[in-house]
């Protein structure tokens, strides 16, 4: 287990890696971030990227420790002998007979919506009379780091106030992977870009009054004194008509196929001996 939570420690708070880079080997079974990703958003129902960028770090960690934990119960489980047992092969088939049913179902359900085609013209009036659905909110990419005292904090302002441009930012990510406390500290601070109301109010509140390339004074929070560094702001904006096609697409899509099934429904019903 110290191997393991070393491993989780190193590898699982580094966030901006490549889908298919390994984390982590277990038994010569590899386990990558896109698998770690997978289940994140599985978890959050397609929701994880709304997750605070201060809690996202944790989630991996935890998700990636689950992942370790089942490969590793597995390759037990097959070295003991339960793969071959008359217990996992009755649950197996009647697994398998259901799974049967909901993947075609699935698939058919593919087909028909495949089947389906918006016309261009279409599209673009749904985006003309929905602009407001595409309104992205003021956002800010920040770094922090986490302490405990406000006068480690105000230390931390104190060796950062000669410095400016570059030399202030690398110098910041330097401290916050020494001395911060947050799971972001391995990451030099970096909590991304995140909206209004993501964060706590205390920590919301100044940062979103900072210009980029500042650092901020300590702030108090219940988690600690922050000192943040405000390293891009983008302003409130309406998203591109291409830049929403695919989604918008996707709805009229839907709407259509919630229409074409329930007339196809209908005439299945009538064909078929229903008792």
């Amino acid at each position: 287990m110290k191997i393991v939570t070393k491993l989780l420690t190193t590898l699982l708070i580094v966030g901006a890696v490549a889908n298919a880079q390994t984390l982590v080997t277990v038994n010569g079974v590899k386990i990558s971030q896109k698998d770690v990703d997978t289940e994140l958003m599985n978890a959050t129902q397609g929701r994880f990227n709304q997750v605070p960028a201060d809690k996202q770090a944790q989630f991996r960690k935890q998700v990636l420790k689950q992942l370790i934990t089942k490969e590793l119960i597995f390759d037990d489980a097959k070295k003991t002998g339960v793969l071959k047992s008359k217990d996992f092969k009755d649950e197996f088939a009647k697994i398998k007979k259901r799974i049967e049913k909901d993947l075609a179902i699935q698939v058919w359900q593919k087909r028909e919506l495949d089947k389906i085609k918006i016309a261009q013209k279409e599209l673009k009036n749904y985006y003309n009379k929905n602009k407001e659905e595409f309104d992205e909110k003021e956002s800010v990419h920040a770094r922090h780091i986490l302490v405990k005292t406000e006068d480690e904090a105000k230390k931390i302002v104190s060796e950062l106030k000669s410095l400016k441009g570059d030399a202030l930012k690398s110098k910041f990510i330097e401290l916050a992977k020494s001395k911060s406390t947050g799971p972001s500290g391995p990451k030099g601070g970096d909590l991304g870009y995140f909206a209004k109301g993501q964060m706590v109010p205390a920590f919301n509140d100044k940062v979103f009054s900072m210009k980029v390339g500042e650092v901020s004074s300590p702030v108090k929070t219940q988690f600690g004194y922050h000192v943040i560094y405000l390293e891009d702001k983008k302003a409130k904006k309406t998203r591109s008509f291409d830049e929403v096609k695919s989604f918008i697409e996707q709805r009229l899509k839907m709407e259509k196929f919630k229409t074409i099934i329930k007339k196809k429904m209908e005439a299945l019903q009538k064909k078929a001996t229903i008792k």
